[in-house]
């Protein structure tokens, strides 16, 4: 059984990102499960039976699970009382991939809390059990279908501890966010040839006889140099690189696939930076209004899609 509350009525708990929030007594809805139900109207048929026998023990049964029933109720909304939530680290992930959420819950108290549940709405539940002043990492997942910032959605502290016969929960609204990168389009050449740059000074090494890596074919270079084994096994023409080689220097334009639209064209620019930081390749990034110098290496990589990621939107 799913309770919602009207969206006017919703008592959120918010908090920041180097804080976090406190699960406030303000905060905390509780009503019957269907146990709870299945219990009261137990308690009701005791109790009218007792009435009509005038039964003591009866009288005595029913006030006794009625009592139960009251420090059932306290207990399910003392757990989750204090409770500690904060946002936890969130990489980065590819539209269309699943979005992952680390959150903090943290126990003050020095009693335990069993059955403490996080959910995301329309997704699978996710429960742990907090020792005494301790913390546990809860991961939430969703789908990310748009590129760009993807704020925590609203989630859902609850528990049915420690009976079953009454459901709490609270709204959380943290502080945290997932960059989402484009989807990289397919292997699709670009329709203006990228610029190469060669350096003046080789920048892998000394001595023409080190291997260093392989790099994409391109017209004009050396039989020699060509990767023939990595071509009989169907992985195209690769050119073989050595120390002392000068860099070459690859541009991604955004005026290298003209004709094709926003989100299609930061998908083929996604693609060509992934290519090339395969390659290992020293890219450089150009974007309407924002210039990426040439670099190499992972940093490079994901300053380029966060670039993709939040084309268009206003910087802060």
């Amino acid at each position: 059984m799913r309770w919602r509350v009207p969206e006017r009525f919703i008592r959120r708990c918010r908090g920041d990102a180097r804080d976090g929030a406190t699960v406030g007594p303000q905060q905390i809805y509780i009503i019957p499960t269907r146990y709870g139900l299945g219990f009261a109207l137990l308690l009701l048929l005791i109790w009218i039976g007792s009435v009509n026998y005038a039964n003591n023990l009866g009288f005595l049964l029913t006030f006794l699970l009625a009592g139960l029933g009251l420090v059932a109720m306290l207990h399910t909304w003392r757990n989750l009382l204090g409770l500690t939530l904060r946002p936890g680290r969130s990489d980065p992930v590819f539209k269309g991939q699943q979005a992952r959420f680390e959150i903090q819950v943290g126990n003050p108290r020095g009693g335990e809390r069993p059955g403490i549940r996080l959910q995301l709405a329309a997704h699978e539940a996710v429960a742990g059990d907090l020792a005494p002043r301790s913390e546990q990492r809860f991961t939430l997942s969703t789908r990310a279908e748009r590129r760009g910032r993807f704020p925590i959605p609203r989630c859902v502290l609850s528990t049915r501890y420690p009976l079953g016969l009454l459901h709490a929960w609270c709204y959380l609204e943290l502080d945290g966010e997932v960059l989402v990168y484009p989807a990289p389009g397919p292997h699709t050449p670009a329709t203006s040839q990228p610029a190469y740059q060669l350096s003046q000074q080789g920048d892998k090494g000394v001595g023409a006889d080190d291997f260093v890596g392989l790099r994409g074919y391109r017209p004009g270079d050396s039989p020699r140099q060509i990767a023939w084994k990595v071509h009989a096994r169907e992985q195209g023409l690769q050119t073989k690189q050595f120390g002392g080689d000068r860099a070459d220097q690859l541009w991604i334009d955004w005026g290298h696939y003209p004709g094709l639209e926003t989100e299609a064209r930061l998908s083929a620019l996604c693609r060509a930076v992934l290519d090339a930081a395969q390659r290992q390749q020293a890219f450089g990034l150009r974007l309407p209004e924002l210039e990426l110098k040439p670099a190499r290496g992972d940093s490079q990589r994901h300053a380029a899609l966060a670039a993709l990621a939040l084309y268009g939107e206003p910087r802060p």
